[in-house]
C-alpha cells in the first residue's frame, strides 16, 4: 500500500513509517498494559473467589458454632426452666408442709389448753358430802364415772310388763311362749317374748369449759330454793366479790348444785380460780360455797349393744276383755303360782288396747342390769 492510500484510508497524513512504528509500539504497549491489567484484575477476581469461598466456609463453621451455642443455650435454659420448677414444687412442697405442721401445732395448742383445762377442772370438782360405809371394791386406783340407767320403753296396747324376783322363773316363763290364762269362766291366750333394748356399750364425750358459766356447790341447806338463788346471784354479780351481771341462776336438783350464767365471758374464770367463796345468807352470817367450771359435753364416739332385760319379760296378745285392774290382779295371780311355771312378782304393769304406757326400766340392784 502506498503512501498516499494510507493517507487515504485514515483521512490524514500519519507521517513517515518511523511515526507510524512508533504508533504501532505505542498501541502496543497499551495493549500489553491493558492484558496486564487484564491480568491484575483476573487475579484479582481469583483471589476474591478464593476470599469469598473462604468467607462462605467461616460462615458456615460459624453458622453451625452458633447453631451448636443456640442449642446449647436452650438445653441449658430448658435445664434452668426444669430446675426451677422443681425448686419452685419443693417451695410449695415446704409452703405447704409448713402450713399442715402449723395446724397441727394449732390442733396441739388447743388439745393441750383442753387438757389444762381438764385438769383444772379435775382438781376442782363440785364438793359432795361422802362417807364411809365398810363396802370395798377390786381395783382401788381405778377412777371412773357411773351413770345409772334410766330408760323411756313404749308399751304398746293390749301388752304387759311382769318382773319376776327370781331370773330363773323369767326364763321358765320365756321358754314356754305361750300361756293359757284363766279369766273367770273364759280362757285367754298370752304370747311371752323377751323385752330387748339397745343400750350405749362404750361412750367417749369431749367435754369443753364454758367461758360464761360457772358450778356452785356446798350450798346451805337452811335456805329456800327462791331465797338461796337470790342470794347467790347478788353475791356473784358484785364485781368486788369478782363477780359481774348475771344473765340467768338455775338450781340443779339432781346435783344439788346451782349454775350461774354471765353475760360477760371474763367472769367465770376469775371464780372458779379462787373456788372457794363466802356468800352472805343471812344478818352477819356466812357461808363457804364452792365454785368450779361447768362443762359443756360432746358425744365423740357412741358404741350400742343390745342387752336383753333377764327378769322381766313382755305379755302381748292381751284382748281388752275386762276392766284395767282386775286383768292385771289375774295376770299377776296366774305367773305368781308354781303350777303354772310362775313365781313371786316383784312388779307388774298392763297397758290396755288402744292406750299409750312409757315403762321406766332403772338399774336392777338386785344382780342384772336392768
Amino acid at each position: 500500500m502506498t503512501t498516499e492510500e494510507f493517507s487515504l484510508i485514515n483521512g490524514e497524513s500519519l507521517g513517515t513509517l518511523e511515526n507510524i512504528q512508533k504508533e504501532i509500539n505505542k498501541y502496543k504497549n497499551q495493549y500489553d498494559a491493558l492484558v496486564k491489567d487484564q491480568n491484575i484484575f483476573k487475579d484479582a477476581i481469583d483471589s476474591n473467589k478464593n476470599y469469598a469461598k473462604l468467607f462462605q466456609e467461616r460462615r458456615e463453621e460459624k453458622k453451625m458454632s452458633l447453631d451448636t451455642d443456640k442449642k446449647k443455650h436452650k438445653e441449658k435454659i430448658q435445664k434452668e426452666v426444669e430446675q426451677q420448677r422443681s425448686v419452685q414444687k419443693e417451695h410449695e412442697r415446704l409452703r405447704a408442709e409448713i402450713i399442715r405442721i402449723k395446724e397441727e401445732l394449732d390442733c396441739l395448742e388447743k388439745k393441750n389448753d383442753h387438757l389444762k383445762q381438764q385438769t383444772e377442772v379435775s382438781t376442782a370438782v363440785p364438793e359432795k358430802k361422802v362417807v364411809f360405809k365398810g363396802k370395798t371394791e377390786e381395783g382401788a386406783h381405778a377412777l371412773s364415772f357411773d351413770v345409772s340407767p334410766r330408760i323411756v320403753y313404749p308399751m304398746e296396747g293390749g301388752t304387759a310388763l311382769i318382773t319376776f324376783e327370781d331370773v330363773g322363773v323369767a326364763m321358765k316363763i320365756l321358754s314356754m311362749k305361750e300361756h293359757s290364762v284363766q279369766l273367770g269362766e273364759c280362757v285367754i291366750n298370752v304370747q311371752v317374748k323377751p323385752v330387748q333394748f339397745l343400750v350405749p356399750g362404750y361412750i367417749e364425750m369431749d367435754t369443753q369449759v364454758c367461758p360464761r358459766r360457772i358450778l356452785v356447790s356446798n350450798l346451805p341447806s337452811k335456805l329456800s330454793e327462791d331465797k338461796l338463788l337470790d342470794k347467790l346471784e347478788i353475791h356473784f354479780s358484785k364485781t368486788r366479790n369478782g363477780g359481774g351481771e348475771v344473765e340467768e341462776i338455775d338450781m340443779l336438783h339432781d346435783s344439788g348444785t346451782v349454775v350461774v350464767t354471765f353475760v360477760d365471758d371474763s367472769v367465770a374464770k376469775g371464780l372458779t380460780d379462787q373456788q372457794d367463796h363466802k356468800v352472805d345468807i343471812a344478818k352477819n352470817q356466812k357461808h363457804k360455797v364452792k365454785v368450779t367450771p361447768f362443762l359443756n359435753g360432746e358425744i365423740s364416739q357412741l358404741h350400742t349393744r343390745d342387752s336383753v332385760c333377764l327378769r322381766t319379760v313382755q305379755l302381748t296378745a292381751i284382748p281388752a276383755i275386762m276392766e284395767q285392774d282386775n286383768l292385771q290382779d289375774h295376770l299377776e295371780i296366774h305367773f305368781q303360782k308354781a303350777a303354772n311355771g310362775g313365781g313371786e312378782v316383784e312388779s307388774i304393769i298392763y297397758n290396755p288396747m288402744g292406750h299409750t304406757t312409757l315403762a321406766v326400766f332403772v338399774e336392777d340392784s338386785v344382780e342384772v342390769s336392768y
